[in-house]
């Protein structure tokens, strides 16, 4: 038997696109005689509204029962995590704590937002950064943060350190 000659490679464009094999479905052809398995009621069931033309079955709608929206509680303002189980009113920081300054920055360093995204502490861009107070400082470091919590003030002022807010530059 002799070899064929090799075939130059098909063309790839947008001719020839085609999707996955067995990923598209054709679409449920309802109301097609009884023998398609969705005739005579198409899918819809015996009477009720739903079975009716010109019913819709709207997102959020339980059937009759009372809906999520109506069940849950109607107390609002951010104080309270009970008030409002959405939290829209939450403010979202990025915490950095005094131990992890401590490790990572020497003596009489800027600690600034960019320093601190390059050391891996606030490493999200559009949250804003808080400065909490868990473990200790003994350096004089001038941080620079969105917010800083009563206590992170005190502890960076008494190691000799400054706090700059990030707005007030």
């Amino acid at each position: 038997m002799s070899p064929t000659p090799a075939q130059p490679p098909a063309r790839v464009g947008l001719h020839s696109l085609a999707p996955a094999p067995g990923s598209r479905r054709p679409r449920k052809r309802v109301g097609r005689g009884e023998g398609s398995g969705t005739g005579k009621t198409a899918g819809r069931g015996q009477k009720g509204a739903g079975a009716r033309s010109g019913s819709k079955r709207r997102a959020r709608f339980e059937g009759g029962q009372m809906p999520i929206h109506m069940r849950m509680r109607k107390l609002r303002g951010p104080h309270m995590k009970k008030s409002m189980p959405f939290e829209p009113f939450r403010t979202h920081t990025q915490p950095v704590n005094l131990h992890d300054l401590e490790d990572r920055f020497d003596a009489g360093a800027e600690v600034t937002l960019e320093r601190l995204r390059e050391s891996g502490l606030a490493s999200r861009k559009q949250i804003p950064v808080k400065v909490l107070a868990k473990g200790e400082l003994s350096k004089a470091l001038t941080v620079h943060a969105h917010a800083f919590s009563a206590a992170a003030r005190a502890r960076i002022e008494a190691a000799g350190g400054t706090c700059v807010l990030a707005g007030e530059e």
